[in-house]
């Protein structure tokens, strides 16, 4: 069937905000006095969220009182903080401006909530563009569960298999596949070091986003 749609997951996918995540770990570090960690060490955790990046960043038990109040700081700074260095990955508005000449909708499906989600895409001018932005609070369960995905089909009056879904997390692929939308695996995103995104099962993985258009023309050439 052809295609109509692209959806694309927000971190690590059509966005690199991690260069935010890591300004933020090194700032809470530096009010206690902590040296700065390497900057790889932090992105390497992104996919895990505040948690993980917390849990990377400070000696204290996860189950502990301390933790948890390192974890809100974490999100109220990234709550005022979170569109400052984040940008589309290298390719990528070429590639939206593809996908629009293409006549194609697009949008994102993200597991961030939206308080975070709605002022990026407007900061950086992609809210107006976009068809679709589905976050957590818009459906029962988030990824992996096709929820996300079905949801942001039915606002855009298309059907799954007609969308190709972008993703730099096996929980990406999977709710894609539940879905029934076509899959992209892509390796640029914030991959753990132990994982490797061409066991997740995606129609595609690509190294860059350059190399995406290349899969939209193979699908809108199919049917």
């Amino acid at each position: 069937m052809r295609l109509r749609a692209v959806l694309f997951d927000m971190d690590g996918t059509l966005l690199d905000s991690a260069p935010d995540f890591i300004a933020i770990t090194q700032a809470m570090r530096a009010a206690r006095g902590l040296p700065p960690l390497a900057d790889k060490a932090i992105r390497d955790q992104v996919s895990g969220g505040a948690r993980a990046m917390v849990a990377c960043a400070f000696d204290e038990d996860p189950d502990s009182v301390a933790f948890e109040a390192l974890r809100q700081e974490f999100l109220e700074r990234y709550q005022q903080h979170c569109a400052v260095l984040t940008r589309p990955f290298d390719g990528i508005e070429a590639l939206l401006d593809d996908i629009e000449q293409a006549r194609l909708l697009w949008g994102v499906a993200t597991n961030k909530p939206a308080r975070y989600a709605e002022p990026i895409m407007q900061g950086l001018n992609l809210a107006a563009r976009s068809a679709v932005l589905v976050c957590p609070d818009h459906v029962e369960h988030s990824k992996p569960a096709p929820d996300m995905l079905l949801l942001a089909c039915q606002q855009m009056g298309v059907k799954p298999e007609e969308v190709l879904f972008i993703g730099d997390d096996a929980r990406d692929i999977e709710s894609g596949r539940a879905a029934g939308c076509r899959t992209a695996a892509v390796t640029y995103g914030y991959i753990h070091p132990e994982d490797n995104p061409r066991n997740w099962g995606a129609d595609v993985v690509v190294d860059h986003p350059q190399e995406l258009r290349a899969v939209l023309d193979r699908a809108l050439c199919s049917c």
